[in-house]
């Protein structure tokens, strides 16, 4: 016989695959979810174990999943005694009260070619909501909350459509998800209808921050990666993002059923990022599936379900609801509309609300396809209106008593904000916190982004952190990656609490402005050894004072002479701020650095100057070089110790 899935084996035994994965826990068979491979050896053992004996005057029994050794001895017409010999063959120690685990019951009852059918036991009953009598208090299972991550134009969206046999990508520009759409999809897996909500976040990178957002609030990652195309700059900042939000990751490998699609070769690319597919013995599942065509879209949602019951995820339905802000936006003739996904309790029509400086009395509630409903349960996405402004995505949602409470919540949380900004407090995580905290005996992980001016450096950089002592402070590498300090840097280190460190790599202008703006700590390094030892100096506590390079201007080289003393003269253009007299300052030839030293001389004319403005002429010697080209750019700067708090 032929190897055979988990899944294809629990339906060929009328059993769910998580009695079935215990059963192969018990035998010591390793398999890793529903679609792992069973050889045909073991799945003949199973079939002799769970298939009940054809003879003619075979028993049906029915027994509840958690049976006692006196219910089953009962059940199959023998002394308690008999099936407690008979367990001890089988390597189980079990009294008569003691209740048994299904697959132990299944693999008795075959050995006394019993026909068993397994029910729901009556103590079991009220871990599932009734089909009648009044509702119940507590946590329930809720649905999984799945995000759908990866790079642009592999296929997220088209994806998704099918799973929800709707069509999404016809109405966006150019065929680019330009916002988040949340959606709550029913699928039936096992002859079970179940439900999953997704979040379809969008894949270009200039959309980095909101694809932060979704993950953040997800349960499962999925990450799209195109079989014809491979891991791409995105693909990795999505990997980055499902990382810090601490959720498992299942990767489907999409177009599958294009001519030059190569499977394993992503399975490779992913390696190379820390995510070992199971075929290679790690513990991600990579799914093979074609959006278009709609193959292996089953064994995907299979996955994720079973992900989702290894997890257990369950909500409290009752009470005041909660949630989070997925987008908002202002309509004409709606006013402000807002995207929730409810995470606990269950939001009505009339409820008032508070989102972050935003409250009101919800008029009107929308699902995913544009039904009005009149309430929302945990896990499920919906559209309200009805809110007194536009809240920012992410803000925390919250129901309130009335209408008078709600809005006295958001008039305390805008005064709290207006107060933290005229006291210019910073809210993310520095060096000197860090330092600060360790001397104040408080622990406290250190995240860090890592970025270097090439692959070897960022690996070299990475080495020397991990093999700091960590006995106060654990320290967390979110990313290493290469080239200048980017915008998607500076959004993740605000999502993370983490601290960016540069080695011979700068940071741009819009980098340093979203720094300001998130309190983003970036620290620049030309040399590793001052790099960790800044590092390891704020995780003991001791931090050394930091000099901070203050950028003065900037002049580019028009032409060069020769003094009759040999000594060549620089004849440059201010275009940035002001060059002075004896400053630090750097020549650099396009990208490249060429020197680094003083200014010397400094002459307007033929008059010495202290400094020059923008927009003049200067003749500007440094200390000893002379080597200029025309179009170089002298950059000067200064450095100045920064005060510790």
């Amino acid at each position: 016989m032929a190897a055979t899935r988990v899944s294809e084996l629990a339906k060929e035994l009328g059993m769910t695959t998580a009695e079935l994965m215990a059963g192969l826990k018990d035998l010591g068979v390793p398999a890793a979810g529903p679609a792992a491979i069973i050889d045909a050896e073991t799945a003949q053992t199973l079939r002799e174990i769970y298939t009940p004996s054809s003879a003619g005057d075979a028993r049906s029994v029915e027994l509840a999943l958690n049976a006692t050794v006196k219910d089953l001895a009962e059940a199959i017409g023998v002394s308690a005694s008999e099936v407690q010999k008979k367990l001890m063959q089988e390597g189980v120690l079990a009294s008569i009260n003691q209740r048994l685990d299904s697959t132990v019951i299944r693999r008795l009852a075959g050995v006394y070619g019993i026909s068993l059918k397994m029910k729901a036991a009556p103590e079991a009953a009220p871990t599932h909501a009734p089909k009648h009598g009044g509702p119940r208090s507590g946590p329930q299972p809720r649905p999984p909350v799945v995000t759908i991550l990866g790079h642009v134009d592999h296929g997220k969206t088209t994806l998704l459509d099918t799973i929800r046999n709707t069509n999404v990508v016809s109405g966006e520009f150019g065929g680019i998800t330009q916002h988040i759409g949340a959606y709550q999809v029913e699928v039936e897996v096992e002859g079970e209808k179940r439900k999953i909500t997704f979040l379809d976040t969008p894949g270009h990178a200039a959309f980095s921050a909101m694809r932060a957002r979704g993950a953040s609030v997800t349960d499962i990652a999925v990450l799209i990666v195109a079989a014809d195309d491979g891991v791409m700059p995105q693909t990795v900042e999505a990997i980055d993002h499902a990382r810090a939000a601490e959720v498992p990751i299942i990767v489907a490998i999409n177009k599958v059923d294009k001519p030059d699609a190569n499977p394993e070769r992503i399975k490779t690319q992913l390696t190379e990022h820390g995510l070992v597919p199971t075929e290679y013995g790690g513990d991600v599942e990579c799914v093979a599936v074609s959006a278009l065509k709609g193959d292996g879209i089953d064994e995907l949602l299979e996955h994720i379900l079973f992900v989702a019951d290894v997890q257990d995820l369950k909500a409290d339905p009752h009470g005041r609801a909660t949630g989070v802000i997925i987008e908002a936006r202002q309509e004409v003739g709606r006013g402000a509309v807002a995207t929730a996904l409810v995470q606990q309790g269950t939001l009505r029509n009339g409820d008032c609300v508070v989102c972050g400086l935003s409250y009101g009395k919800i008029k009107a509630m929308t699902n995913d396809r544009g039904e009005r409903i009149n309430k929302a349960t945990p896990s499920m996405p919906v559209e309200i209106i009805g809110l007194s402004s536009v809240p920012m995505a992410g803000d925390r949602l919250e129901s309130a008593k009335d209408e008078r409470e709600a809005r006295l919540k958001a008039q305390k949380r805008s005064e709290q904000q207006r107060a933290a900004q005229l006291q210019g407090g910073r809210t993310r995580v520095t060096l000197e916190d860090i330092s600060r905290r360790v001397r104040e005996g408080e622990a406290k992980e250190l995240s860090v982004i890592v970025k270097a001016d090439v692959q070897g450096s960022g690996e070299a950089v990475v080495g020397a952190l991990q093999a700091l002592p960590q006995d106060e402070v654990s320290l967390r590498v979110v990313r290493c990656g290469v080239g200048n300090v980017s915008e998607d840097d500076i959004q993740l280190a605000a999502a993370t609490d983490a601290v960016v460190l540069g080695f011979n790599v700068r940071a741009d202008q819009q980098s340093q402005s979203a720094a300001e703006r998130l309190h983003v700590d970036i620290r620049t390094y030309q040399v590793i050894y001052e790099l960790t030892e800044a590092v390891e100096r704020a995780m003991k506590g001791m931090l050394a004072p930091v000099y901070e390079e203050i950028a003065l201007g900037k002049a580019e080289v028009r032409a060069t002479f020769r003094t009759p003393r040999g000594v060549i003269i620089a004849g440059c253009y201010v275009t940035e701020g002001k060059i002075t007299r004896n400053a630090d300052a750097r020549v650099r030839r396009g990208r490249d650095v060429i020197y680094t030293g003083k200014i010397d001389s400094l002459k307007h004319i033929k008059e010495d100057v202290r400094e020059i403005a923008q927009g003049f002429e200067c003749g500007m010697v440094m200390d000893g070089y002379g080597d200029y080209k025309t179009g170089d750019v002298i950059e000067a700067f200064e450095v100045r110790e920064v005060q510790r708090l």
